[in-house]
C-alpha cells in the first residue's frame, strides 16, 4: 500500500509540474465558506436550550485542457461543530476528499480516462446516541483510495459520465482497535475464549470491481445552481450484486457576492460498512448491520471566491 501511495503522489506531482509550464490552459476556482447558526434563550416560558453550530468548507477546482488532453482536479474539505447547552462541543461534519481525473480524447465526446480518489476525515469521530460517547473513527480510520481506468463521456460542461470496468478500491483503518473490531468492512481480529487478541486484523481491505460516476450541474435560475453526483460500485470479489451507492445533491442560492444559502443531501449505502454502534458493559462494540446513511444540511452563510 505504501508503494501505491508513493506512486499516486509521484503521478500528481509530475503532472502538476508539467501543467505549470502551460498556465494559459488552466482554469482554477476556489471557494471558502462558513455556515453558522445560533439559538439563545433567557427567561423563555416554553423552555429551550442555547445552541450554536458552524461548518467551515473549502473547495478548490483546477482544470487543464490542451489539444486532446484533459485533466480535472477537485479538493473538498469540510469541518463542523455544534455546542448545545452546557455540553461539550460535538463534531457534526468532517471530510477531506481529493479527486483527480486524467483523460485523452478518443472521439468528439469520449475520453480514455484514469481516475484517482482519496477520502478520509481529519479528527476523531464519536457516536453520541449511547449515554457515553463511543469512539468510531479518526484520521485515516477509515480512508478510502479508489483507482479506476475507463471511459469518460463529456458532451458539455454540465454533464459527465465515467464508466470503469477495472477499479481497485482500498479501505484503510490505521487505528488497530477499530480494525480489530472489523470496522468498515475489515475482517475482525481472531479472539480467544478469554477475549484476548490472538491475531490482529489487517488494516487494509482490497477490492476490485466496476465503477460508475455521474455528475450534472445547471443554473436553474440566475442565482440558483443545482449540482448532483452519483457513484455506484460493485465488488467483483464479494457479493457483486450488492451495489454501493454514494449520492450527493447540492442546491446553492446566491444572495449577493458574499452571502448564500444552500441545501445539501448525502446518501450512502455500503453493504460492508456495519452501522449501529453500541457499547456493552464489558466495553466491546457491536455492529448491527449495513444501513442506509443519510445526511441533510440546510444553511445560511458567507463565502469568498478566488
Amino acid at each position: 500500500m505504501k508503494k501505491v501511495l508513493l506512486l499516486l503522489i509521484a503521478f500528481v506531482f509530475t503532472a502538476t509540474i508539467y501543467g505549470q509550464s502551460d498556465t494559459s490552459y488552466w482554469k482554477t476556482e476556489g471557494i471558502i465558506g462558513l455556515k453558522f447558526s445560533q439559538t439563545g434563550y433567557k427567561n423563555w416560558s416554553s423552555g429551550g436550550e442555547n445552541a450554536i453550530s458552524g461548518i467551515g468548507s473549502f473547495k478548490y477546482k483546477a482544470s487543464y485542457t490542451k489539444d486532446k488532453i484533459s485533466w480535472d482536479n477537485l479538493l473538498l474539505a469540510d469541518l463542523g461543530f455544534m455546542k448545545q447547552g452546557k455540553g461539550d462541543a460535538k463534531k457534526t461534519d468532517d471530510r477531506i476528499d481529493f479527486n483527480t481525473m486524467f483523460g485523452y480524447k478518443a472521439s468528439k465526446h469520449w475520453f480514455y480516462s484514469a481516475l484517482l480518489n482519496f477520502r478520509t476525515q481529519s479528527l476523531e469521530g464519536y457516536n453520541y446516541e449511547p449515554d457515553t460517547p463511543v469512539y468510531i473513527s479518526n484520521f485515516m480510520a477509515p480512508a478510502y483510495i479508489k483507482l479506476a481506468l475507463g471511459m469518460d463521456f463529456k458532451p458539455n460542461d454540465h454533464f459527465t459520465l465515467f464508466l470503469s470496468p477495472a477499479t481497485a478500491r482500498w479501505t484503510i483503518v490505521q487505528d488497530q482497535m477499530l480494525a480489530d473490531y472489523g470496522a468498515f468492512g475489515l475482517t475482525p481480529a481472531i479472539i480467544d475464549t478469554n477475549g484476548n487478541v490472538v491475531t490482529h486484523a489487517s488494516k487494509i481491505r482490497t477490492e476490485v470491481g466496476a465503477y460508475l460516476r455521474f455528475g450534472y450541474s445547471v443554473d436553474l435560475m440566475e442565482n440558483i445552481r443545482f449540482m448532483t453526483k452519483l457513484e455506484l460500485y460493485s465488488n467483483y470479489l464479494k457479493n457483486p450484486q450488492n451495489i454501493d451507492v454514494d449520492w450527493e445533491v447540492d442546491i446553492n442560492f446566491k444572495i449577493n457576492e458574499f452571502f448564500n444559502a444552500s441545501i445539501n443531501t448525502h446518501l450512502i449505502y455500503d453493504d460492508d460498512v456495519l452501522i449501529g454502534v453500541d457499547k456493552d458493559s464489558d466495553g466491546t462494540i457491536d455492529y448491527y448491520g449495513p444501513r442506509t446513511q443519510f445526511k441533510e444540511v440546510l444553511g445560511l452563510g458567507i463565502s469568498y471566491k478566488f
